[in-house]
Parts: structure tokens; C-alpha cells; sequence
């Protein structure tokens, strides 16, 4: 079979080996004709990124790079992304990479022509209504990574460098208007690197499958994703030149992030300021969080994974499922508790603070409170 394909679902997918070459045409579809790519200061001189560059330039479409992207990308960052992108004179983004990149490619786009600053526009209730929608660039998201799948995704979560706190900026335009998944551009990517990406593309499958908000798409989108997971990140972590396991890879994690639509929970809840307060891999942090997180929501979530464990290829039910996480985790070796992140105790007070205001909250299937939060970042510890 081959794995290749042109979806519209939920945007404009070119998927297949090769298909960066077709860049210049994504570009052209989406109505830019002077292109922006934005990346991570990992990527910037990487072949892949260099390729990326050639073939726009080649295409007449210029050679312009924006690289100046932490790993958990604020609005220092996004600041002078726009101020580059308004000098350059520029008309859509190309969003490039994991993603940090892709999140904050994203944003410049969405920012560059408001007259707000961008915490105006957090997901809480409508406020993305505030934003002047015409005025939102095209983009084009090109994944180099397989577990954020930030490519389809409609929002970014930038990090508050004053107040360390990671909020999600949402806007319906924010969707990319043409995606390119391109594997090879996967293949390079080190062990632990795939180990988290693919494990956040996990967590955003288990989340949204756990969520007791009604989306039976989500729900069917969010089981098949999670099976492609456990049948083909092993052999991505094995061998990184497995093209079919990371197209699949890459197929999961935007499935993740299209299920997620139904929610988040507690793994996200957790993971978010940890990532803004120590800095840690958010795929990374995810897979840690996880086991104590489907601890807690068992009683809401054990007929559900009843259900699942069998297609999942797991024996035993929810308690079969359990097990099989801290096993994959193990495999991938991810640390067993947050203390092999660097979290430390002293914090715990703030993580939880911040945890409750996180948005992710209102999808998990148990109420968390600061009792139970705190419980949990104990058991993940």
C-alpha cells in the first residue's frame, strides 16, 4: 500500500515521501507569494530546513528564515518574528518544524497585523473574537517532527516569559491553510526525540479518548491513533530510516491533535507548567504525567478501556492498558517520575496553582481540585 495521499480533512493534507518538493505550490495555493519560514534554532541550519529554502528559492519565492525560536517558544520570540516579517515585507508564513516552530510560525502570522498584544486573544470564552480575522496571513505547515500535530491544529501555546505560565492562543484562521507531512523529513530526528514526540502524539490520543465530552468523531479518530502509536513508534525508535512506521507516526500525531477538539485532561494540565516553570520536553513530560493521571480517572474511564484494550492489541482491559503505558514508557526509557525531569518538590504549591487555571482541565473525566492535583504531582514525582 502506498502512503500516500491528499486529504481535506480538517485542512489541505499533501501526505507522502518527497512531497517537500511540492512547497512552492502549498505556497501558491494558500495565496503567498513571499513566504516567511519560521523554525527552531535547532533546525536553522539543519539539510532538511536547507532544502526547504532551496526549493522556494529555486521557485522565485525568495530565501527568507526566521530562526529565533526557543524550545518552548514566548513572546520575546514572537515579538521579533513579526518585526522581521513586517520588514520583510512578507505575505504568509511558512511554519516549519516541531513544535515550537510551528506554534510560533503560526502566531507571527496571526499577530503580525493586530492592534492587540497577543494575551488578549487566550482561549478563555470568545476572546478570539477580538482579533481582526482579515488580517490573519496565510500559512503553511510543514510537521519535521511526528507528536505535536500543531500542523492542524488552531491555536499556539506561547509561553508568558514574565509570569512562566504556557496560555493557548486560539482562532479558527489559525489553521494552516495547506499542510505537507513529509516522513523523510523525520528520518533524521534523534532516539529521544522520537521517543517524546511520539509519546505526545500518545497522550493527546489517550486524552482525547478519556474526555467525557460528546464528539464520537473525535473519539473514533482518537482510538485508531493510539493504535498507530503502539504498533509503529517502536519501530520508528528502532529504526529511523522506517519509512512506513514514520509516515504512520506522522498520520498519529495528526490524528492527536484533530481528536483533541474533544479535550484535554489532567496530563496536559500537569505537563504545561512544568514545561514553562523547568523547561522540559512537553511529549517528554506528558509520558511521565500519564500513569498517575489514568490512576486517578480509572473509575470514569475502565469501561472505555474495557472496550478498547482488545482493538489496541493489549490483554486484560484498563488494567492491561495501565501496565502497557509504563512498559512503552519504560521501553522508550522515560524517566519515572518528574524528578528525572528536574521538578523539584519546593514547587509543588505553584505547579498546582497553575495546573487548575490550565484550560486542559475542563476535558478530564474526573474534577480535579487542588486536593487531587496535588496528589497526582506527588504520584508522578
Amino acid at each position: 500500500m502506498s502512503l500516500t495521499g491528499n486529504w481535506s480533512y480538517p485542512t489541505a493534507i499533501k501526505f507522502g515521501a518527497g512531497r517537500i518538493a511540492e512547497l512552492p505550490e502549498a505556497c501558491a495555493q494558500a495565496g503567498i507569494t513571499r513566504p516567511f519560514l519560521v523554525t527552531d534554532k535547532g533546525l536553522a541550519d539543519l539539510p532538511i530546513t536547507v532544502q526547504a529554502l532551496d526549493i522556494l528559492e529555486g521557485a522565485g519565492l525568495g530565501r527568507a528564515l526566521f530562526a529565533e525560536v526557543d524550545p518552548n517558544p514566548n513572546e520575546i520570540n514572537l515579538a521579533a518574528g513579526v518585526a522581521a516579517y513586517k520588514a520583510g515585507g512578507h505575505d504568509g508564513v511558512v511554519a516549519f518544524g516541531g513544535g515550537s516552530g510551528l506554534d510560533l510560525g503560526k502566531m507571527v502570522a496571526f499577530m503580525a497585523e493586530q492592534t492587540r498584544p497577543v494575551w488578549d486573544f487566550e482561549d478563555i470564552g470568545d476572546w478570539w473574537t477580538r482579533a481582526d480575522a482579515e488580517a490573519i496571513a496565510p500559512i503553511v505547515a510543514v510537521p519535521t517532527t511526528a507528536g505535536t500535530g500543531s500542523e492542524v491544529g488552531r491555536a499556539s501555546v506561547i509561553t508568558d516569559s514574565v509570569s512562566h505560565v504556557k496560555k493557548i492562543i486560539f482562532h479558527p484562521k489559525v489553521l494552516p491553510a495547506v499542510v505537507i507531512c513529509d516522513p523523510d523529513l523525520t528520518v533524521g530526528m534523534p532516539k529521544f526525540i522520537t521517543a517524546g514526540t511520539g509519546l505526545d502524539a500518545f497522550a493527546h490520543c489517550v486524552e482525547a479518548f478519556s474526555s467525557p465530552h460528546y464528539h464520537p468523531m473525535s473519539q473514533g479518530i482518537a482510538l485508531e491513533g493510539m493504535r498507530l502509536v503502539i504498533e509503529n513508534l517502536p519501530r520508528a525508535y528502532a529504526d529511523g530510516t522506517d519509512l512506513e512506521a514514520r509516515a504512520n507516526m506522522m498520520s498519529a500525531a495528526a490524528m492527536g491533535a484533530t481528536a483533541f477538539q474533544k479535550g484535554l485532561g489532567a496530563i496536559h494540565a500537569m505537563s504545561h507548567p512544568i514545561g514553562a516553570v523547568f523547561n522540559t520536553h512537553h511529549g517528554t513530560t506528558n509520558a511521565v504525567c500519564m500513569p498517575a493521571v489514568l490512576d486517578l480517572n480509572a473509575p470514569a474511564i475502565r469501561d472505555r478501556f474495557d472496550r478498547a484494550a482488545g482493538y489496541l492489541g493489549i490483554a486484560g482491559g484498563y488494567d492491561g492498558f495501565r501496565t502497557f503505558v509504563q512498559d512503552f514508557n519504560d521501553h522508550f526509557e522515560i524517566p519515572q517520575g518528574l524528578s528525572g525531569l528536574g521538578v523539584t518538590e519546593d514547587r509543588l504549591e505553584d505547579l498546582v496553582a497553575m495546573a487548575l487555571e490550565d484550560p486542559s482541565c475542563g476535558g478530564n473525566p474526573v474534577t480535579l481540585t487542588s486536593e487531587n492535583m496535588m496528589g497526582l504531582f506527588r504520584a508522578a514525582m
